[in-house]
């Protein structure tokens, strides 16, 4: 099997977009003929709702969404904590849709943000990496918090390259209180910088055909300057970038992710297209034809993409 980040590249380029659909199943935001809404909209009704019924209205709705974007894109992100919310039936749908976008050619990221020392983190790495039979949940990419330090990387790391997988470690997160430590002076420069040093370090010593590492980093859309920076700080580095769409980062502001080739990044969207129907601009689909709604996102988005970013060069060369 070829390095992850060399599967990535190759199906980034069949789709012509570097577009991630990620899957957050939020249950207050399902449309009602999935699940029925509480009177004030803001939470699924809870009477009668198991977790095994809460649990298949899930799987109904997120298979919607891999039936619509496979074809589309080149991957998709699963947001663990909606599944593991509802308990071992949550865990059945999630192993489940793993397989079906495997089925359908997509990559899998598993957004878990795992991190600890030793012998945890060698489980977490070996639970979770590895396409196939060679672990229990079949990531090709897991995202990594690297809080507890470059020992604490290193199973994940290692997991990784014996499993021909991939990591995404948090440097530059898009949420406001980030910065709180991301940003703090140490030794300086701020901290994210630190990391962002190691995980190039990391990507440049498990390199792929197409020139980038195995190891990414996950660096937030919402700050340009900082996004720009880190793409001269991380020449090895594919970036998972989160921020787009519901946090407010457009086309515009991803664009300083890419390299002059249109490599170099991946633009995660999740609210904003699979729950595209709540947004006004395809309201005129409603809830009834939601799956439009998610199509007509996804197809906006990568027309975005190509028209005002570096990424309308994939795919011309």
């Amino acid at each position: 099997m070829d390095q992850f980040i060399d599967r990535l590249e190759r199906s980034i380029v069949r789709r012509g977009t570097p577009v991630v659909v990620g899957i957050d199943p939020h249950l207050s935001m399902l449309p009602e003929n999935i699940l029925p809404a509480s009177s004030a909209g803001t939470a699924p009704c809870s009477e009668g709702w198991d977790d095994r019924r809460l649990a298949l209205a899930m799987q109904s709705f997120c298979r919607g969404v891999l039936d619509v974007v496979t074809g589309l894109v080149p991957a998709v992100k699963f947001q663990l904590a909606f599944f593991e919310q509802i308990g071992p039936a949550g865990a059945s749908v999630l192993a489940d849709l793993v397989q079906q976008a495997h089925r359908g050619g997509l990559l899998v990221i598993l957004d878990g943000k795992r991190g600890d020392i030793g012998s945890t983190a060698l489980a977490y790495a070996q639970g979770m990496l590895g396409a196939g039979s060679s672990s229990a949940w079949g990531g090709d990419a897991l995202t990594v918090n690297p809080y507890l330090g470059d020992d604490a990387l290193e199973p994940f790391v290692q997991t990784a390259q014996e499993r021909h997988a991939g990591v995404f470690v948090l440097v530059k997160t898009s949420n406001p209180g980030g910065r709180v430590f991301q940003d703090l002076i140490a030794e300086g420069k701020p901290i994210y910088r630190h990391v962002a040093a190691l995980v190039e370090q990391l990507a440049s010593k498990h390199l792929g055909k197409c020139g980038y590492g195995d190891i990414g980093g996950v660096v937030g859309a919402v700050y340009r300057e900082q996004l720009a920076e880190l793409r001269e700080a991380m020449p090895h580095t594919w970036f998972l970038v989160p921020g787009y769409g519901s946090q407010g980062a457009r086309a515009a502001d991803v664009a300083p992710a890419f390299d002059p080739r249109g490599r170099g990044a991946v633009i995660n969207n999740s609210r904003a297209i699979i729950f595209a129907y709540r947004r006004r601009e395809y309201e005129r689909f409603g809830p009834g034809r939601w799956q439009e709604a998610v199509e007509a996102a996804t197809r906006d988005m990568i027309a975005e993409l190509r028209a005002e970013t570096p990424a309308g060069r994939i795919g011309l060369e």
